[in-house]
């Protein structure tokens, strides 16, 4: 690519200029006045030449109000000058515009490319975008290992194997990955875990590994498993399930009736993933399917993301910017966005002709090293699936148009700003109380979209952890908890077992912990967040919010959605804290006699009365005990006896 700058226009109002990287713009100390603008791109096209290429729009700081694309950016930017053509919405552009900034590239397609990478970079208020979203999870399945791990994943693939995506949600490689660990009993601990082994973990017992750190599979058994995932995943499921069924009759031939159990087990695993595809797609092979739908100035869009034949799930999105833009052109940016995170399929279906739509079809081809075809379906299956995708697009975007209640604004913006999937229905809140190490208990509240679930409370008497450790208390009370959800519910169908978000109050320290915990657990898809007060808490009132990751965000003092997550925070402490002052007063209140056998409240009440304190009747000589009212010489001896062992 070359690039070129445009300078800003003359202006009697001053003139100031500002760095960015090694480009330098000049821009005018203005108001927004849409003959200063119309000015500043007169002059940017007397630089331009009728060249493919981007451009960026940009208001008196320097922020970017626009990115778009040209053929011929010198005949694309000067229609901007042209004002009686211009929409409401290009007006209010150009009158905030002060400078441009010019990309040349050599195809109309590298321009198309480069407008959506820029795009979702500056998040420009004038273009369509779509939510800035975390990564889509993929299943990876390593090749640096001699027994390779199969895990999710998100981010940069920099590490080496095969990735299988994208999934819609962490719910739907969730699912996924949990009957895969089934069917193909590979391992899914990170490697230092593996190393440290000297017994099978859990996974083992629940017969969701195969334990090949201490010796349960040697490394051909183990390759063949690999050799069969990667074929189920790639699309060939009716030949796995084949040879499954092979071994399993083979196996009860030979009365290996044991064997016949776990290939049985295998087979009910691949059966379940392709039952819970809720839609039929076996004979579209690798697609996205994009349907539109469009209601009181709102625009919803439903992707289908269908990959080897499988489903792997569906996902709603709600552009931002979309007022008085084609429903062809916004579903052509929301196509470009989304492509720019994750590699396109060879076929694309849609519900509509787009603009530009061979040129998009170049493009994206450029991009994935393969042909990509976009199409609108007409007949079959795909036709089918285009219908489905239609009625989930109408359906999602009534719903997002009935959630306009206070309450449902903050949990959305709530699993906005924790990057979450989808609002949670199950939130688990943790935290620690003790006084010096004394009287140490974990606490657990439970909330819904409907508030605290009480009943559903539950708090831990810390028994294994050094109870002035705040970590290994934590790690106690995790471990305790996730192996019981393990054990109760390894599928996940039940209700009310395993939470859709677990809040921590603490840090960094309590993160970490709580993540490793999980870890050596197998557990790596359930969404964890620790909540600390800032440095500047008393005075601000301010949160730190820690992820897995390590990154750290923030809200503004005043938001709604703090006051709610502050909330369930506080009332975990709430909880814990009355659990630990009941606890330290039961200590307060109790009295030696309580260990004694035999003895209950009556006789201890009768004992104190008589006596009038512990210390007394254990000093008490065995004719003065029997002399106690209510004291038979049968309880006489056992208290004499008791305190007087060995003596």
């Amino acid at each position: 690519m070359s690039r070129s700058k445009a300078g800003s226009p003359n202006d009697p109002r001053g003139k100031e200029r500002f760095h960015e990287g090694n480009a330098t713009k000049t821009v005018a100390s203005a108001q927004p006045d849409l003959e200063a603008g119309i000015t500043a791109i007169r002059e940017t096209v007397k630089t331009l030449k009728p060249r493919p290429g981007v451009y960026r729009m940009l208001d008196t700081r320097g922020d970017v109000l626009y990115v778009g694309k040209a053929r011929s950016l010198k005949a694309r930017v000067a229609n901007y000058t042209q004002v009686n053509g211009l929409t409401n919405r290009l007006q209010r552009m150009v009158s905030q515009c002060r400078a441009m900034e010019i990309v040349v590239t050599n195809s109309e397609a590298e321009a198309l490319l480069l407008e959506a990478q820029l795009i979702k970079r500056y998040r420009p208020p004038f273009n369509v975008l779509l939510r800035d979203d975390k990564s889509f999870p993929f299943i990876l399945l390593r090749a640096d290992h001699a027994y390779p791990r199969i895990s999710k994943h998100r981010g940069a693939r920099r590490a080496k194997g095969n990735y299988y995506g994208p999934f819609a949600s962490a719910g739907s490689v969730n699912k996924t990955l949990n009957a895969l660990q089934k069917l193909f009993l590979l391992r899914s601990c990170t490697d230092s875990f593996f190393n440290n082994r000297d017994r099978p973990c859990l996974l083992y017992q629940i017969k969701r590994c195969s334990a090949p750190c201490v010796g349960r599979i040697d490394e051909e058994g183990y390759a063949s498993l690999v050799a069969e995932a990667k074929e189920f995943l790639s699309g060939k499921s009716g030949a796995v399930q084949a040879n499954i069924e092979k071994q399993m009759a083979k196996a009860a031939e030979e009365l290996d009736f044991e064997t016949a159990a776990i290939l049985r087990d295998r087979l009910r695993a691949a059966t379940f993933i392709q039952g819970s595809q809720a839609i039929n797609a076996s004979g579209v092979g690798d697609a996205d399917v994009f349907a539109l739908a469009a209601k009181g100035g709102q625009i919803g869009v439903q992707a289908f993301f269908i990959r080897g034949g499988q489903n792997w799930g569906h996902k709603a999105f709600f552009p931002k910017n979309t007022g008085d833009i084609g429903e062809d052109e916004v579903l052509s940016d929301v196509l470009l966005q989304f492509y720019e995170e994750v590699p396109p399929p060879k076929n694309i279906l849609v519900d509509r002709e787009l603009a530009e739509q061979n040129l998009m079809a170049e493009a994206l081809a450029e991009k994935a090293g393969h042909a990509v075809a976009i199409s609108i379906p007409q007949r079959g299956d795909r036709r089918k699936l285009m219908s489905q995708a239609q009625r989930n697009a109408v359906e999602s975007l009534e719903r997002r148009l009935a959630e306009s209640g206070t309450k449902a604004k903050i949990l959305r913006e709530m699993t906005e700003f924790l990057e979450l999937d989808e609002v949670p229905q199950r939130i688990e809140i943790y935290d620690n109380s003790h006084i010096q190490g004394q009287n140490a208990l974990g606490a657990m509240v439970v909330a819904s979209p409907e508030g605290f679930e009480k009943s559903q409370y539950r708090k831990f008497n810390i028994k294994t952890a050094q109870t002035n450790d705040d970590f290994g208390m934590m790690r106690e009370v995790m471990g305790r908890r996730f192996s019981r959800a393990m054990k109760d519910d390894p599928d996940r169908e039940k209700v009310g077992v395993w939470p859709d978000l677990v809040l921590i109050d603490g840090g960094k320290g309590q993160m970490t912990a709580v993540r490793e915990t999980l870890e050596e657990l197998g557990i790596e898809d359930v969404p964890l967040i620790a909540i600390a007060k800032g440095p500047h808490h008393g005075r601000e009132g301010r949160e730190v919010f820690h992820f897995p990751d390590g990154r750290e965000k923030t809200l503004p003092v005043n938001s709604q959605v703090l006051f709610h997550l502050q909330n369930l925070r506080d009332e975990v402490h709430r909880f814990a804290i009355g659990a630990h002052r009941a606890k330290r007063s039961r200590g307060i209140t109790a009295s030696p006699l309580d260990e004694i056998p035999g003895i209950g409240p009556a006789r201890k009440r009768a004992l104190l009365l008589h006596f009038g304190t512990a210390g007394k009747v254990r000093a008490a000589a065995l004719d003065d005990l029997r002399r106690a009212p209510g004291i038979s010489h049968l309880v006489a001896q056992q208290i004499y006896d008791f305190y007087h062992a060995g003596g």
